[in-house]
């Protein structure tokens, strides 16, 4: 085990119990021992890469995640991140991040990634992005579909916080190992990847202890809750992006 990312899981572990998560793992088997793979995990809360690496320890795999670059610049979260080998992606400069990820696959490793890119604001899959198809065909590895259910309750986009004790059940899967064939169209991959993890997610959701109150606003708009539509979020990420740009232009103009 390596240091470094021993001491972060035990600490996480530490953090989880004393929050009360009542964690709920199936498909752990599925976690191949040894050898590259691909992890690709829905998102809908701010601490899905700590939950979907839990998934790896039974069989005694570590996660490289990637995650955007200006994390690693960050004066505590930088040198964690560069200790536990997790791949920083620039995207003014996307092909490298993309490449060194490959590598790492290459050479044995499991990396995450969030096919959607960004958290989904109602909860439903957003439309994934080929990267992920991508990576696993040109390293020639498997997919292990993975998603988790319940996180969005912990800490997620716009809504109230639960980072006390609050015994939140979090359900995760990993399905079994998605293959992708050398010659298979990537964009025909990743809408089939989709629907095996919309099907997987869906499933976990009816198993899910019924939501009510004020908790409704964690609940897909589809299943009776308050969240968002996927046209309103759509909305919503577009009225961030516009205004993530403007302040961009801004400063640049100010400079």
């Amino acid at each position: 085990m390596e240091p470094v990312y021993s001491s972060v899981i035990t600490t996480a572990r530490g953090v989880f119990a004393a929050q009360g998560i009542d964690f709920r793992i199936e498909g752990e088997h599925n976690v191949p021992t040894t050898g590259g793979a691909v992890m690709a995990i829905n998102h809908t809360g701010y601490f899905d890469f700590t939950y979907a690496g839990l998934a790896a320890r039974r069989s005694g795999r570590l996660v490289r995640f990637m995650a955007k670059k200006s994390i690693f610049s960050h004066r505590v979260a930088g040198p964690l991140m560069r200790g536990m080998k997790h791949i920083p992606v620039d995207r003014r400069d996307g092909r490298a991040s993309f490449m060194r990820a490959v590598q790492a696959v290459k050479d044995g490793e499991i990396v995450g990634v969030f096919p959607e890119a960004t958290m989904s604001r109602s909860f439903e899959l957003k439309e994934f992005k080929p990267g992920a198809v991508r990576m696993a065909q040109e390293a020639g590895v498997p997919i292990l579909p993975t998603t988790i259910w319940g996180s969005q309750r912990v800490w997620s986009k716009n809504l109230p916080k639960h980072l006390g004790r609050h015994r939140i059940p979090i359900s995760i899967v990993v399905g079994e190992p998605f293959h992708v064939g050398p010659d298979e169209n990537r964009n025909e991959a990743t809408v089939r990847l989709q629907a095996v993890m919309e099907a997987q997610l869906h499933a976990q959701q009816e198993a899910y202890p019924r939501l009510t109150g004020d908790d409704l606003v964690y609940l897909p708009a589809r299943l009776g809750g308050t969240a968002p539509t996927p046209e309103e979020a759509a909305a919503h990420d577009t009225a961030d992006m516009n205004r993530t740009t403007d302040k961009f232009n801004k400063g640049r103009r100010t400079s």
